[in-house]
């Protein structure tokens, strides 16, 4: 009887519990220039649930091919099932879902779906370490009209992994994830957004926290750095561990490094909430979370 994780990279995670195998995000192969996560889709052969947060490339990419080759079911929004259902996922192995259902995996294992936000990727952002202030107030439309104007992805290797894959540029509706098991419950979070009263009324033990771009909180974007939206969220969640993702070189950019460095976020959870416990896990790396 135990719990274990996996990383995959960027806010993937495999998780298996007590047997039971659970994908968080499918995001899996890469550029050749990106870190290496240690497997590939096609050597996938086992997977129970699929949980994705969002419909975008670098989270819900993968997901067509694991459903295929395991027969897994894929819970996600309705835009990422209509992206699915695109690229052929049989409609029994799709659960959609808005926020607020709640799901029985197998009889000792559910999930509860949560309304969640994307970070603000509109807007100005900064690595840990680095206070960002203003964009309040802006409209959506203002906003996308902001992302359109960053124009189309430059790296050939990278937009032909794009666009062969399953993806769509509309979030249409981020989810973050609570797994309630005989362990303990797990939060998984694969873009930095929330909102105050729902995280406020959710118990955690394990909360996986992505740690990249610019916090969304009920709708505006933080005034201050990542580790001050970690440290926020952390106040309300109350967990017992914090395992952080989303911070490697997932696209595998030119001259950037494997992974952030998350030394200010480390130090702002040390100072802010000394009782949490900080997991570290190497990429493609495993730990028992429960045994």
């Amino acid at each position: 009887m135990s719990m274990t994780i996996d990383w995959l990279g960027c806010a993937t995670f495999r998780l298996a519990i007590d047997g039971l195998v659970i994908y968080l995000d499918t995001y899996i192969d890469r550029p050749s220039t990106a870190p290496d996560v240690g497997v590939t889709l096609d050597e996938i052969s086992e997977a129970d649930f699929a949980l994705i947060g969002h419909s975008h490339w670098d989270h819900i990419a993968g997901a067509d091919v694991i459903a295929e080759n395991t027969g897994a079911t894929v819970i996600c929004s309705n835009e990422s099932a209509h992206v699915l259902r695109g690229r052929g996922v049989p409609e029994e192995q799709l659960w959609t879902a808005q926020g607020g259902e709640r799901y029985q995996l197998n009889e000792a294992v559910s999930v509860r779906v949560i309304p969640s936000l994307h970070s603000c990727i509109w807007s100005r952002a900064a690595a840990p370490g680095t206070v960002v202030t203003g964009d309040l107030g802006i409209s959506e439309n203002e906003r996308q009209d902001r992302r359109a104007a960053r124009g189309d992805r430059s790296d050939s290797e990278l937009e032909v992994l794009i666009e062969g894959g399953a993806h769509s540029d509309n979030i249409g509706g981020a989810l973050d994830y609570l797994i309630e098991t005989r362990h303990g419950n797990v939060l998984f979070q694969d873009s930095m957004g929330y909102f105050t009263g729902l995280y406020a009324h959710t118990t955690v033990d394990v909360a996986l926290l992505a740690a990249a771009g610019r916090g969304h909180i009920d709708g505006e974007p933080i005034q201050g750095s990542v580790e001050d939206f970690i440290a926020g969220e952390c106040e309300l969640l109350r967990p017992d561990r914090v395992l952080l993702s989303h911070h490697d070189n997932f696209t595998g950019a030119a001259d950037t490094p494997d992974l952030t460095d998350m030394t200010p976020v480390h130090e702002e959870l040390s100072r802010r909430h000394p009782n949490i416990e900080v997991i570290s896990i190497d990429l493609g790396g495993s730990l028992t979370l429960y045994d």
